[in-house]
Parts: structure tokens; sequence; C-alpha cells
């Protein structure tokens, strides 16, 4: 079976390519990038870029568990949506991905999906923080990260274990960076707007200390750190000194944080509620220099689904928004067309970034790569209808907005998942 993907603007961060030609696919995977080739069906992309399909690092699916609000075929529907090809899937499910069978039990799902979902196993059972799980199991049952995100590892001695088993097995460690007495309870950023509305905040220092505590274990013992969801400018300035200094992190951010502030939560909209919350525009501003300089290696989306009832109450409303529908366009928006980022540094800390992060055969069109690719019109622009997104739930901080880059295709493994 062969597909041609004829005159797109080919992107590659993984070579540093950037030209108009056309890819060939056979069998599912690149076979050639160049011009003179036949195949048995066409793809007419004049117009239109190519680039590796999406990896986003950072997804709960709510599946097992929770499925009235996502489940693996339906989050992977809308990662499809918005261009997403590989999602490593959060612990946080119920029962915890504390075990083998639950690992076993998403990926067997996940098979007919239209993404590849990879794992991320909980380093301590049922994200309690009071008894650490079987790693090696984990891994043998086809895990690739570890992590309880959803909660920071309390126990200090468990995460430096894992920290230092993780390379040892192939595996890599995302943190959940917060100080839970520190946050006390907070529902959106301590400030100038929770004084306003007169809700309980969350101070800066709640992440803030979370962060320094990880950077400080992967320097101790010159292991690998992975910092999850990064929102405030002091973990940033953190972080880029500590990658000064030699020590082995890395660090993700999300597209709400360098596209919204905290002014959003004076709707009393719990859509815009999220964990970490919407900072204040100076850490926004941050957050993008960190991007820009490469502190911040990658763009993960949090997706965290919730149902319109759940977000119904403002101040009791779970903490979360989904992402992957929107997420490739608002980098565009936010980033390209603001002149922050190249489109080939945003492809880079969406896909290639990310796949190197967790080791993953991603994040490139290189000739033998699974076919996994997102085309894209960089300058249509699209109002985001929540009730026209693919996924169950709609709780998009995106909605009503307009954005810029419309996914067209999404391929996996040579196949269109989406039109």
């Amino acid at each position: 079976m062969s597909l041609l993907i004829k005159n797109a603007r080919v992107i590659d961060p993984s070579r540093n390519f950037d030209e108009i030609t056309d890819i060939l696919i056979e069998d599912g995977r690149i076979a050639a990038l160049g011009k003179g080739f036949s195949a048995g069906e066409v793809i007419e992309a004049d117009g239109l870029i190519a680039a590796p399909g999406l990896v986003d690092m950072h997804v709960h699916l709510r599946d097992p568990g929770q499925t009235h609000k996502e489940d693996i075929l339906t989050g992977c529907r809308a990662a499809a949506a918005g261009g997403v090809t590989s999602l490593l899937a959060m612990p946080n499910t119920n029962p915890t991905a504390d075990n083998p069978g639950t690992v076993e039990y998403i990926l067997n799902k996940a098979e007919n999906a239209d993404a590849k979902v990879y794992v991320a196993a909980s380093i301590t059972k049922g994200l309690k923080s009071e008894e650490a799980t079987d790693l090696a199991a984990l891994k043998a049952a086809g895990a690739v990260a570890l992590s309880d995100d959803g909660r920071p590892v309390e126990n200090a001695a468990m995460l430096i274990n894992a920290m230092k088993t993780a390379p040892k097995l192939g595996m890599t460690v995302v943190a959940h960076c917060e100080s839970l007495p520190i946050a006390n309870g907070g529902i959106m950023n301590e400030g100038e707007v929770s004084r306003k509305l007169g809700v309980k905040g969350i101070p800066d220092s709640a992440e803030d200390c979370g962060t320094q505590r990880e950077i400080a274990y992967a320097e101790a013992f010159g292991v690998p750190i992975h910092i999850c969801h990064v929102s405030t400018k002091n973990s940033v300035r953190m972080i880029r000194d500590a990658k000064r200094r030699g020590v082995k992190v890395t660090a993700e951010t999300a597209p709400h944080y360098f596209s919204l502030t905290e002014q959003e939560l004076l709707r009393r909209d719990a859509d815009y509620r999220m964990n970490p919350p919407l900072r204040r525009e100076e850490d926004r501003l941050e957050v993008i220099a960190g991007l820009r300089d490469g502190t911040l290696d990658a763009i993960a989306t949090d997706h965290a689904p919730h149902t319109p009832e759940e977000k119904a109450d403002f101040e009791k409303a779970p903490n979360g928004s989904i992402g992957m529908e929107t997420s490739l366009s608002a980098g565009i928006t936010n980033l390209v067309k603001t002149g922050e980022l190249t489109i080939i540094e945003l492809i880079a800390k969406m896909s290639t970034n990310p796949a190197r992060i967790l080791n993953l055969n991603a994040g490139t069109l290189a000739e033998g790569a699974p076919a996994d690719i997102v085309l894209f019109d960089i300058n249509e622009s699209y109002t985001v209808n929540a009730d026209r997104l693919h996924g169950k739930s709609k709780n998009t901080p995106f909605k009503g907005r307009e954005l810029f880059g419309k996914v067209k295709y999404t391929l996996l493994d040579g196949k269109v998942v989406f039109n």
C-alpha cells in the first residue's frame, strides 16, 4: 500500500529540514522525500505544511474508571483531530496505573485507536506516597514513564529511587512539582484576581518549591528529571539556571500558560481552572522566554476532561481543561504568528523533543520512520466551538477564540485517521 503527499512544505526538526517536496509512504513508513514518485493514493498538499505527528507527553484519558469524561478511543479521536499521533497517558485512573494489569488494559484497548498511546505508570501505589510500585514489572508490562501526576510524590525516598532506577529501565520520570501544604486547597492563582473573587489562591511558591526539590535531587544524584506543566516565572528561571549548571533536567509547559492569564477567572468559569493555575502576565511572558531560549523543551497539553455538570460550580469544580485539539493552533497563534518561535521550533517542541525525552520512535520524517504525519494550513483561522470538539468533554479554555493553523489531515502509520 503506497500513498504520496504532493507539494507540501515539509518540516522535520529532527533533521532541520524545511522544503517544499513530496513524501512517499509505503507500508505505513516514510519511504522517501523528493520528486518524481508515483503511488496508488495521492494527497494534494499545496499550501499545507507536513510535519511529524505531534507527541503530547501529558494526557489524562480517564480510562479506566472515569469513562463518562473520556475514554481511550474518544481521547485518541480528539488527539487525531489536533494532529497528535502519540500521547503519554497519565496514571491517575481508577484503578491507578500502578500495576501491570492496568497498564496492559490501557495498551490493549488502544491497539485500534486513532493515536499511539504510551503509559506513564505511577511511582507509588494509589498515588498515596505510602508504598512503592514494582517499577521493573511496570516496565515489563509496557510502561515507558513514571509519575504520580495529579499529585506530587511526597515520599522523597520513593521519588529518588524512581529517579535512580528509571534510566536503567529505559524509562523517564515526569514530575508533578507541587508542595501540597503550601497549595493548601487553593483553587486558582493567589493574587489580585483571587482576592477580588474572594476565593482561596495557590501561591507561586507551591510550584516553585516542588520544582526546586526535583532539581536538587537530579543534581545530587546525577540522574535525569522531567518537570511537568511549568507555569511560574521562578520555576522557569530555576530550570534555566539548573541547565546552565549541567543538571539533567527537561521541562514542559502547556498552551494555556503561554496564552492566558488569571484575568480569565474573572468570568467565574471553571473551564479556566486547572492545576497549576493560570498565573500573571509576568509569568506568561517568562514562560514564552523559556520556550524561546530552550529552557522549556516541550509543549504538552495536560488534557484533563471533565463533564459540563462537574464544571458547573466555579468553586467546587475539579481542576483541568482539555487541549489536544487546539494545542497546535494555540502555538501557531500565540508563538509563531507573534514572532516568538519559528514554525520549525514549534514543531520541535510539540513533536521531536517530546519523542526524544520519552525515547519514542516518533517526532521525525526520516526514511524508515513510522508515517505519523500532520498536515495543516498555518494561515487558516477558525473559531473554537466547544460543541464540535471530538472528545466527550468540552472544557476548553480556548472556546470562542479565533486561532490560526487548521489541521487538515492526520496520518497514523500511513493511514488517514483525521480528514
